[in-house]
């Protein structure tokens, strides 16, 4: 996509007109047939002669796709000999193509794909209610190690994109899935088993790390499955996972562990993992257009046995260098892309606000309220009640903006850019419910007006994270994984970290305070959106902030 491409075009206006709408194309192998006449009858189904031999595309600088001409002997490049050895799609009607499966199929992959993204980030603050009982347990008071023992799974979901999406990239999809949910499995049973808290926190960490796979790659999945105009619902499904999970996993949390203990809480995930695991066994498929075609291209290697057959997707590069070139792509992303820099920052700041409220709760309603501790976790509803919300909004707002915008601007074409309007109502919810708990929890108003100010900010926190996601898998669609880990490793930093310090902050400042300078922040980076309305098709296209992936 535009973003990642070096190499592509001397001219960059050029290189501007519609580069994403064609490399999406390029990607799924929905290329024009009309503009490749030429074709070998006696190749077996699939090989394709109208493509030239595939180089160094998929894995360099970001080429999704579009086929380079191979050097013949006598060292000049040419297209006008067909090369029968290079494998595609059969045609744009393929049904091994992803795009191209049945709606039952695609929707039973997205659903799957949206429940064991809701599980993860679930067992994040479900455990949280029943941390007083485990300090009790292993006989310590340390409020620090109480917040630690929450934090530490969140750290795992920061560390395991850096390894998980350029995996996925590498190896297919589904692969991770599988082996992300045994593994997590096993080691929340560790974490229910736990002797001492330095095991606990150890099966905490690697419970996060290993169950980051659908949180990072589940958008790659869904590119692959969808159009860009079909993409808004499936990714708004998908990303109400990591929103809600974490709202509703106190409230479960609470009475489970009032009821049963701490250790069932690890119980119940690991039964609910199962189930879960289950279901992924049954129904998920790889949808992973490179992988798909390598293993296409084997089956065709084995059956004809000619060896110099290749995948139109595959790459020349040596394993070793392309799975380095992959594990370093998500850091890369972030460092030097400021498309994918800037959202992911604006989005991380954004969901922190979820952690930082759900660290004000217990003393908010307990103290200043006279809730108890199973009432308590009632008060995170409100905040799930205004993401629900805003997944509404964005339902009925998302994809009609998009298709307005493509028809006005871009002669019914869609950009990235056309998904960013309606983040700007989000930017605005945010501070406004911030400004509206922070000020009445202080002023012991009663406890329904904070309540609608927690269902306020939930409101903004879902419109602008699907927003975000939807940016940076329409911006970078072969490697929306890796773009949507750079993201998930900044949100997850930002969740884990920002918790740490939200007591210190209000116990300095008050509530009202505390909250106005949260509020204070998220209207500062409320002009990202419309500069990136206005110049992020630049930032994407423009020689100066190429990345080399």
């Amino acid at each position: 996509m535009a973003t990642t491409q070096e190499s592509q075009s001397p001219d960059p206006s050029s290189r501007k007109t519609d580069t994403y709408e064609l490399e999406e194309h390029q990607y799924h192998g929905q290329e024009n047939d009309q503009a490749h006449p030429e074709s070998d009858p006696g190749a077996p189904k699939g090989i394709n002669s109208r493509h030239p031999p595939a180089s160094d595309h998929h894995e360099d600088a970001g080429n999704t796709g579009k086929v380079t001409p191979a050097p013949v002997s006598n060292g000049v490049q040419t297209t006008d000999e067909p090369d029968a050895n290079i494998v595609d799609w059969d045609g744009p009607d393929d049904p091994a193509n992803p795009q191209n499966w049945s709606p039952l199929k695609k929707w039973g992959n997205i659903v799957v794909l949206a429940i064991i993204t809701f599980n993860v980030p679930l067992a994040s603050t479900m455990f949280a209610p029943g941390v007083p009982q485990l300090l009790e347990d292993f006989n310590t008071h340390s409020e620090s190690l109480a917040t630690f023992v929450v934090s530490v799974y969140i750290l795992g979901l920061a560390v395991g994109p850096l390894v998980l999406a350029p995996m996925s990239e590498l190896y297919g999809r589904v692969m991770i899935y599988h082996v992300g949910n045994v593994l997590f499995i096993i080691f929340t049973v560790g974490c229910a088993l736990s002797t001492s808290l330095d095991m606990l926190i150890a099966f905490r960490f690697l419970a996060g790390l290993v169950g980051a796979g659908p949180i990072t790659i589940g958008g790659g999945s869904i590119v692959d499955l969808t159009t860009i105009q079909q993409r808004g619902t499936a990714m708004s499904i998908w990303s109400l996972g990591p929103l809600m999970g974490p709202s509703i996993g106190p409230i479960a949390g609470g009475f489970l562990a009032q009821a049963e203990g701490w250790r069932w809480i690890f119980w119940v995930l690991t039964i609910t993992a199962g189930v879960i695991t289950i279901m992924g066994f049954a129904v998920l498929r790889e949808t992973h257009p490179p992988t798909l075609l390598k293993r296409k291209t084997r089956r065709l290697q084995k059956e004809t046995g000619n060896m110099q057959l290749r995948s139109k997707l595959d790459s020349n590069i040596a394993p070793r260098q392309l799975f380095l070139r992959s594990i370093l792509r998500p850091s890369k992303l972030l460092i030097f892309s400021p498309v994918c820099l800037l959202l992911s920052v604006y989005a991380a700041f954004i969901y922190a606000m979820i952690y930082f409220m759900f660290s004000t709760f217990s003393f908010v309603f307990q103290d200043n309220y006279g809730f108890g501790q199973g009432t308590t976790g009632l008060v995170y509803i409100a905040l799930g009640i205004g993401m629900m919300i805003g997944l509404v909004v964005q339902q009925a707002t998302g994809d009609r903006i998009l298709r307005k915008l493509a028809e006005k601007h871009n002669n019914g074409k869609p950009k990235p850019e056309y998904r960013l309007p309606i983040m700007m109502l989000g930017g605005i919810l945010i501070p406004s419910g911030l400004f509206i708990y922070g000020w009445t929890a202080q002023k012991h108003i009663q406890w329904a007006v904070p309540l609608l100010g927690t269902l306020v900010v939930g409101a903004g926190v879902c419109i602008i994270n699907i927003n975000v996601n939807l940016y940076l898998v329409d911006a970078y669609t072969i490697y929306a994984a890796s773009a949507l880990g750079a993201s998930t490793v900044l949100r997850s930093v930002f969740g884990a970290t920002f918790p740490l310090f939200a007591l210190q902050l209000f116990n300095s400042i008050g509530l009202g305070w505390g909250n106005s300078l949260l509020g204070f922040v998220a209207l500062g980076m409320w002009p990202i959106p419309p500069l990136f309305i206005k110049y992020g098709e630049y930032l994407r296209t423009s020689p100066k902030f190429q990345v080399k992936l």
